[in-house]
């Protein structure tokens, strides 16, 4: 895929999540990455309104600028500045090789249990897409910062996704749609879980059970050659 396209289906991505209801506004960032670089949302900006040309384009750390940042600010080329959160889209990115493509979200029930720091037990077989259970509640820290970035990182170990601690939820995915997909999918199970927990709490899958159930979703929801077009 072009870089040209590849920043509109960013654009696309965006847009999509707000229509399917698992952000609002402008709080999450979706990102793609491109070789040794990364397109990511800007910050504070309507995705309606955003361009191709709009996105800026961030450059992974060389050994003359170590994680990426120089004087203090991140490595970046185009006419608006990166989201806020362009730390923890990096830090996915050096720690998963597999990950094309970020998306972080404020989605409402992820949210609600983020708010509680509540992990996700192994409730539901499909937390297998996500490379098993529980999906973590990373230790809280300040948006937008290293050690933010690096306490989800933390919380993904062996995992496609995390809950970010009174803030959201974050997912990667092996293309823009993949990750999507998951982040829906983790917003779904997040409020099947939720609400279990209304009427005395769900019955556990066994360690046994969820190992077996993520070997066989390994993969599931992506093709590959999956491009999205």
């Amino acid at each position: 895929m072009t870089e040209g396209k590849l920043r509109a289906e960013v654009i696309a991505t965006a847009l999509k999540m707000n229509e399917l209801g698992i952000n609002q506004g402008t709080s999450g960032n979706v990102s793609a990455r491109t070789h040794n670089r990364m397109l990511i949302t800007p910050t504070s900006v309507v995705y309606g309104e955003l361009r191709p040309d709009d996105l800026p384009r961030l450059e992974f750390p060389t050994p003359d600028f170590p994680g990426g940042v120089i004087a203090g600010e991140p490595d970046w080329h185009g006419p608006l500045a990166p989201s806020s959160e362009w730390r923890l889209h990096q830090a996915i990115y050096q720690a998963f090789p597999r990950a094309q493509a970020v998306i972080h979200t404020h989605a409402t029930f992820s949210t609600v249990l983020a708010i509680a720091r509540r992990e996700i037990p192994a409730c539901h077989y499909m937390l297998g897409i996500f490379g098993g259970a529980p999906i973590r509640c990373a230790a809280y820290a300040t948006f937008g910062t290293q050690e933010f970035a690096d306490r989800a990182v933390e919380a993904m170990t062996g995992r496609s996704a995390c809950l970010l601690a009174n803030h959201g939820m974050v997912v990667w995915g092996e293309s823009l749609k993949h990750a999507l997909w998951r982040a829906v999918e983790l917003e779904t199970v997040a409020n099947q879980y939720y609400h279990s927990l209304l009427i005395g709490g769900p019955v556990l899958l066994s360690d046994d059970e969820m190992a077996d159930t993520a070997a066989k979703l390994d993969g599931y929801g992506h093709r590959p050659g999956m491009a999205d077009e």
